[in-house]
């Protein structure tokens, strides 16, 4: 398998307040962990800036303005109660869509099988309207549009295993059979959505998991719930909002996964994009906070990216 990695100074220059759980450190442990010569083979390359009419693949044109608008000249400015910007901000949101995106123009032109890109900032709660949860835009939604009008993709299936729920896709793509979106989160828990009745127009599938949920529940949840809905969907790609906050040690949740759990999940995922994907599968980092459970956890996700 040819796997390729994005990312980008610039995500480091996106800055939040002193103690706020997304913060730099995070891309910083990953960048130290897939330094050891396991990852040898990786394919890294930098990040390229997104065209910003991109966005509007997700978000409206005064939602987008609003946003650049709040960006400030200096110091950190605060979107909501929990999400900030600081000078770098746009630039940075502006390179994790063009990282995305260039995941999604790889795995079409055959550049690559598989594609993980580590950005910041994150995007799933990115409504469409509404900038919350540490994000300012849905660079999942965004890249799934991209596949649909760059490469006609017909179906794009999007997971997510952050263990908060990705409100912000859900409302992207609530009433839009093209696209599936399948989320295995803890509930309840910030934000409060993804219970099993929000079906969308039958293309939302939500896998609630109660706090001190561990590895066998997950993996039920993903054997019963989302792999038949893959299949049954049978997506021309496949894009996974990879949050690894539902690890054991993460502090903002209460999941007991660990990095066996991710491991597995790839593989299963993996599986599913070589039997109806012809092997597309792009993943996108979200949450993940604490720094020991987030880059371990990468490692073991991108491992199993490169071997297959």
């Amino acid at each position: 398998m040819t796997t390729r990695l994005y990312t980008h100074p610039i995500y480091l220059e996106h800055l939040t307040p002193a103690g706020h759980p997304e913060r730099p450190d995070r891309l910083r442990a990953i960048e130290r962990v897939l330094a050891d010569e396991a990852f040898a083979d990786l394919d890294r390359q930098q990040s390229p800036e997104g065209d910003p009419a991109t966005i509007l693949y997700a978000h409206p044109e005064e939602f987008v303005e609003k946003v650049r608008s709040r960006i400030p000249e200096e110091g950190i400015a605060r979107i909501d109660t929990d999400t900030s910007a600081s000078p770098k901000s746009w630039q940075a949101a502006l390179t994790a869509i063009g990282a995305a995106n260039a995941a999604v123009d790889d795995v079409f032109s055959g550049t690559a099988d598989n594609v993980f890109v580590a950005a910041r900032p994150p995007g799933h709660h990115a409504e469409k309207v509404t900038a919350m949860g540490f994000c300012l835009f849905n660079n999942a939604a965004i890249a799934a549009r991209h596949a649909q009008r760059a490469h006609r993709a017909e179906r794009v299936a999007i997971v997510d295993w952050d263990v908060h729920h990705g409100n912000g896709t859900q409302d992207i793509f609530w009433d839009d059979p093209s696209v599936l979106y399948c989320s295995t989160h803890q509930m309840p828990l910030y934000p409060g959505t993804g219970a099993k009745d929000e079906t969308g127009v039958g293309n939302i599938v939500n896998a609630p998991l109660t706090a001190g949920t561990g590895s066998d529940t997950f993996r039920d949840a993903f054997l019963s719930r989302v792999l038949p809905e893959i299949d049954r969907f049978q997506p021309d790609l496949i894009i996974i909002s990879a949050g690894f906050d539902a690890h054991h040690r993460d502090p903002l949740a209460e999941i007991n996964l660990d990095e066996d759990d991710f491991d597995w999940a790839t593989g299963e995922l993996m599986d599913k994009a070589g039997r109806w994907s012809d092997n597309r599968l792009v993943s996108l980092l979200e949450g993940g906070y604490d720094l020991h459970g987030l880059a371990f956890s990468v490692a073991a996700h991108v491992r199993r990216l490169m071997k297959g």
